[in-house]
């Protein structure tokens, strides 16, 4: 009993799924998503089985619809269910069964499909499409627009839960994560989602950056003694060892071990050597 939008994003390529619901643990059951492949939404008297089954049909090469069709086809129950499939391509396919509880239904538009039962209003659905729609941003944050949305027209009528965003690559192996974030259960999940999001693209943002890191994840609200860390990673890189020394020394000073965590950087093939500075 939730709502959810499955996504991809022209520009990069990648996939998403986000869902919220009443339910506790809702993304554990809800998203699903390959890098490359697909992503999928199953939820109402939810069967996982549409999840795992329908990404091995989309990545065997078969249309959204068709493997949408056979998986209910060999459901015992398929008008208790309610599912969305988008592929690599923005192909989509969805179904909401005539036992979903009301109001229940769903819509779609140019990559994307959102779904939702055991709503307070058959606006939520198009509202998220429009939200997705309306947004400039990563695919992640579009997808928590389209949450936020159906929550503003009364989203699950017995109340906010679990909440999920997962966003996988364009490419890459199966097990491949852009973002994967969940909230379990509260009031608050949806808040604490975003607060989540936020954190995850810091932290991405500035852990993969080349320079600058330090500011990066200074701007992103990130703890200080990652940007802290990060500025001593800066300083070694642009070739400034006394200044890279004193930065280590600092931190040393509150977390002792730091200097086996800039060992074992220095040792890894794709990060930046650190031997100049640990030779003192």
């Amino acid at each position: 009993m939730t709502y959810s939008i499955v996504a991809r994003d022209s520009a990069t390529g990648e996939l998403g799924v986000a869902v919220q619901s009443q339910a506790f643990n809702t993304g554990a059951a809800v998203p699903w998503a390959r890098p490359g492949v697909g992503a999928i939404a199953t939820q109402s008297f939810t069967d996982r089985r549409y999840g795992w089954l329908g990404l091995e049909r989309l990545a065997a090469g078969e249309e959204p619809e068709a493997a949408l069709g056979e998986l209910s086809a060999e459901d015992d129950e398929p008008e208790f269910r309610q599912v969305g499939l988008i592929d690599s391509r923005g192909h989509i396919a969805q179904r909401t069964g005539t036992n979903c509880v009301p109001c229940a239904g769903d819509a779609r538009g140019e990559n994307w499909a959102a779904q939702g039962n055991m709503l307070a209003s058959e606006r939520a659905w198009h509202e998220m499409g429009a939200a997705f729609e309306a947004t400039d941003a990563t695919l992640a944050r579009r997808l928590m627009a389209a949450l936020d949305a159906a929550e503003s027209t009364g989203g699950d009528w017995r109340g906010r839960g679990g909440a999920a965003i997962v966003v996988v690559p364009a490419s890459g192996e199966p097990w491949e994560r852009v973002i994967d974030l969940r909230v379990e259960e509260g009031d608050d999940s949806l808040r604490e989602l975003r607060r989540l999001l936020e954190r995850a693209e810091g932290y991405r943002a500035a852990n993969r950056a080349v320079g600058n890191r330090a500011k990066l994840a200074r701007g992103a609200g990130l703890p200080d003694a990652h940007v802290r860390w990060l500025a001593f990673i800066d300083t070694a890189e642009r070739g400034e060892p006394e200044e890279a020394r004193r930065l280590l020394r600092e931190l040393e000073a509150e977390q002792p071990r730091l200097r086996d965590l800039a060992v074992a950087m220095s040792r890894h093939p794709d990060l930046p050597s650190l031997d100049e500075i640990l030779t003192e």
